[in-house]
């Protein structure tokens, strides 16, 4: 198989996935956190809501610099489910059209994670979008879930039976 159609599926996939629980967010909770280490639940909605998006940053992208200048790359708070929802077609969006239009050498090439002249991680593309584009937002999804339900949200099921929705 391709990589990019295994990337295309897993992406549809795990979008359906994110949009389950992205539909769940209180809305007017924005501020919200468990802890104060914690990321607050507007914040973690619109990560994982955008996340998709980064398979596109990948591909059209040798490295992402993270020093800032200027640029902030924290997301931005949603003011409704709707809006989270808008988020996230666009992100999976850019990502469907950049993985259409990627060849296989491409993914092959190699990207890089950078915080100014230090290399955070760097990798060929296809192991970065699996790690730190799918499985990163896997990661963050199962945060927003617990947030769903230390705010009496329904959590949905995603990988299987959830126990709001066990029948």
């Amino acid at each position: 198989m391709e990589l990019k159609r295994f990337f295309l599926e897993q992406l549809e996939r795990e979008g359906v996935a994110s949009r389950k629980a992205i539909e769940r967010v209180p809305e007017g909770q924005n501020g919200w956190k468990p802890h104060e280490k914690s990321m607050e639940l507007g914040s973690l909605a619109a990560l994982v809501a955008t996340m998709p998006g980064w398979v596109a940053l990948m591909i059209e992208h040798d490295e992402l610099d993270l020093d800032g200048k200027g640029r902030s790359f924290r997301t931005v708070p949603a003011e409704s489910r709707a809006e989270l929802v808008a988020m996230l077609d666009k992100a999976l969006a850019d990502s469907r059209r950049a993985l259409e239009g990627t060849t296989e050498e491409h993914l092959t090439k190699p990207w890089r994670l950078k915080m100014g002249e230090q290399v955070l991680s760097e990798g060929p593309r296809y192991v970065t979008i699996g790690d730190g584009a799918l499985s990163h937002l896997a990661h963050h999804r199962g945060q927003l879930t617990v947030y769903l339900r230390l705010n009496e949200a329904k959590v949905p099921a995603i990988y299987g039976p959830s126990a709001d929705e066990w029948q």
